[in-house]
């Protein structure tokens, strides 16, 4: 049993708290709670786990008031809890693992209960698992130190542990500002090989556009004189 999934054991029924964002495993998430429902919220999961759900929801007024049975979020667990004076919260989580959304419990409390059940991806072929995994490595770099460059070589230069290709799938998905959509797609898979394939199509785009951008910087710097050709 991985780790994750020991510290949801004997759970079925979790806190749900929804947010117009997307939540990975080991993804780090601030929030700063503010509403009495999900004050009553933290006071009851750090009474008890520390632990509940973050679900994409984007309400509008052709939607419920709540996320949809049958879609997907990600436990998040409480790592430092900074209260304030008024009763308000700052609070540093981090993602966990995934959860089904199966069904709502009725419960007297003033914010959602569901009933859940936690997954992981499915086991495959590690072969070309571990391959896909060096390529889309190898472009996080490229974009990192693309990006690093572009800064003026300024501050440290970011990196992301070569971690097995499931952790580091979400791990570098967590690295990119993309939308809720692209990201809850993400999220979803519950295929690595296939998540991976999906993130080296977007960065293989993303490496070229940064390193490009880093060589015109570069060029900027030096009145627009260069040695090198710079084919657009």
């Amino acid at each position: 049993m991985s780790e994750a999934l020991e510290k949801v054991r004997g759970i079925s029924q979790l806190p749900i708290f929804p947010l117009p964002l997307v939540l990975l495993p080991m993804e780090i998430l601030p929030l700063h709670i503010f509403e009495p429902r999900y004050r009553e919220l933290l006071t009851d999961v750090t009474a008890s786990n520390n632990l509940f759900g973050v679900h994409l929801f984007e309400p509008t007024e052709d939607f419920d008031s709540r996320p949809p049975t049958g879609s997907i979020g990600c436990v998040a667990e409480i790592r430092e809890v900074q209260a304030m004076e008024d009763g308000r919260s700052n609070i540093l989580t981090n993602g966990v693992i995934r959860y089904r959304l199966l069904d709502y419990v009725e419960s007297d409390k003033p914010y959602f209960v569901g009933e859940v059940e936690f997954f992981e991806d499915i086991a495959e072929d590690t072969v070309p698992q571990l391959k896909t995994a060096d390529e889309v490595f190898a472009l996080f770099e490229r974009i990192a130190k693309a990006a690093f460059k572009m800064s003026g070589n300024r501050g440290p230069l970011p990196e992301i542990e070569r971690a097995d290709p499931e952790p580091m799938s979400f791990l570098v998905t967590a690295a990119f500002n993309f939308d809720n959509e692209k990201k809850y797609r993400l999220l979803e898979m519950e295929s690595t090989t296939k998540r991976l394939k999906s993130l080296k199509k977007m960065l293989v785009h993303a490496a070229d556009q940064m390193e490009a951008s880093a060589e015109i910087t570069e060029i900027a710097k030096t009145n627009g004189h260069s040695s090198k050709k710079l084919d657009l």
